[in-house]
């Protein structure tokens, strides 16, 4: 049992500390439909990946990184970007949930899918979540400079020489590893919010991007360790806790600003 909460615990921090960084950089960019997006077709990645007997990890890799050039493609060109990623996201969504059922699917399959299933994650599963999750983190901090200055400023990032178009596909990248690693821990429905709650409440109490960043890292962390305890102190799915937890982190985070503003 000690090694079952081991590495229970290590899967959902793996995931959340991750999810922090990247969840800044997805607000900067004003990409959070965007990460939606990629979110929901991972669903029908894992319906590839059970048709073909590969694993889940490579199928979800797979579609996130093929939805991702479609609309980085196409955006702008046929339809507007807002329209574009959401004919995606649901239309992929759908597809997905259609394709795991005609795989013989069953609900629990879909539930498991849909809202993660951290509890049957193995020793396996958390060394591809942890090498993911560095994978991610370290293409953005690699980045991290370029990625910054064309988030706030693409016209600047231009005159000092960069090339924003690269640096989304940089950080697309690292945005679609971290959703095929999260996708049992969080599912296909949620991850979106793990990225982007933790950062919201690392915004609150940084005043730079990097201590936000730190901040965002950090209240991932929590609301994992929140969420876990809550999920079996009151046996409530394991994935919705976590993100639960961290709305309450969010929550008190903005009532701390709001009474140290009133007595500042």
């Amino acid at each position: 049992m000690d090694e079952f909460f081991l590495i229970v615990t290590l899967a959902a921090l793996g995931v959340a500390l991750a999810a922090g960084p990247i969840g800044c950089v997805v607000l900067w960019r004003r990409m959070v439909y965007f990460g939606d997006t990629i979110s929901h077709a991972s669903l029908l990645g894992v319906a590839l990946a059970l048709a073909l007997d590969l694993p889940v990890f490579f199928g979800v890799l797979v579609m996130a990184l093929g939805i991702s050039w479609v609309v980085l493609t196409a955006q702008g060109r046929v339809h507007h970007t807002d329209t574009l990623l959401g004919v995606s996201a649901h239309s992929a969504l759908a597809l997905g949930l259609v394709a795991v059922g005609l795989g013989n699917g069953s609900a629990a399959d879909l539930m498991r899918y849909l809202i993660g299933d951290i509890l049957s994650v193995s020793w396996q599963d958390v060394a591809l979540i942890w090498a993911g999750g560095a994978l991610s983190v370290g293409l953005v901090v690699w980045r991290w400079r370029a990625l910054l200055v064309s988030s706030l400023d693409r016209e600047m990032a231009i005159a000092h020489g960069q090339n924003p178009a690269r640096e989304s596909i940089y950080f697309t990248l690292a945005l679609a590893v971290l959703v095929a690693v999260a996708i049992k821990v969080v599912g296909a429905l949620l991850i979106t919010a793990l990225l982007i709650i933790p950062a919201a409440t690392g915004r609150l109490g940084a005043r730079t991007p990097e201590r936000m960043a730190v901040f965002a890292a950090m209240s991932g962390g929590a609301a994992a360790l929140l969420g876990l305890f809550a999920s079996f102190q009151f046996d409530t799915p394991t994935g919705p806790s976590i993100v639960v937890a961290a709305l309450g982190l969010l929550l008190v985070s903005a009532i701390g600003r709001r009474v140290r503003a009133s007595f500042g």
